[in-house]
């Protein structure tokens, strides 16, 4: 029986080495993908980075664009930053104060997250992911976000909205269609 499990995980093993280069992304679709966050305008000179902060792109106009996060499952959601803004992202990933001042970031693919309360939510509690349609973020305007609605759980998307209000992350998401 020894033989036959081994067998089936190195057979097993090898269709999974397989299966990934079969689905793995060139730099080239990572970029594209990326650049499909921004209004073409934007993303023509914005630098590419993938999720493991290697740069694929390199950019003249401050803005700073990542493919798909394939931690969210089913949802493209691509997005392109200015400096301040990525400086926040970095702050997140960090678990970090975010630095002061604001910042701007397009997501014309639209997003999603597990929690809108909890910005380090790797699952949403109740199974349903959030799921926003195109939009663009402010961050760091924290008067401004006074003014939105504050959900705990699975906001409005289709108008505007703070997510992660009450943590330093809180950030104001505005739809655009």
């Amino acid at each position: 029986m020894d033989r036959f499990y081994s067998k089936l995980l190195l057979t097993t093993a090898a269709l999974a080495a397989a299966t990934a280069c079969a689905f793995a992304a060139s730099d080239q679709e990572i970029i594209d993908n990326a650049l499909s966050a921004a209004p073409p305008a934007v993303g023509k000179d914005a630098a590419v980075m993938n999720w493991e902060m290697k740069t694929l792109k390199e950019g003249t106009n401050g803005y700073t664009c990542m493919p798909d996060d394939s931690a969210t499952p089913n949802i493209n959601d691509p997005m392109c930053m200015d400096k301040n803004a990525m400086a926040w992202l970095h702050a997140l990933m960090d678990k970090k104060e975010p630095p002061p001042g604001v910042g701007f970031g397009y997501m014309l693919m639209g997003g999603g997250s597990a929690n809108n309360s909890d910005p380090y939510a790797t699952q949403p509690p109740d199974g349903k992911w959030d799921v926003d349609g195109p939009h663009v973020m402010i961050f760091g305007a924290q008067e401004a976000m006074a003014r939105y609605p504050q959900p705990k759980e699975h906001p409005d998307t289709t108008v505007p909205y703070v997510m992660y209000p009450g943590t330093p992350y809180a950030h104001l998401m505005l739809p655009v269609k």
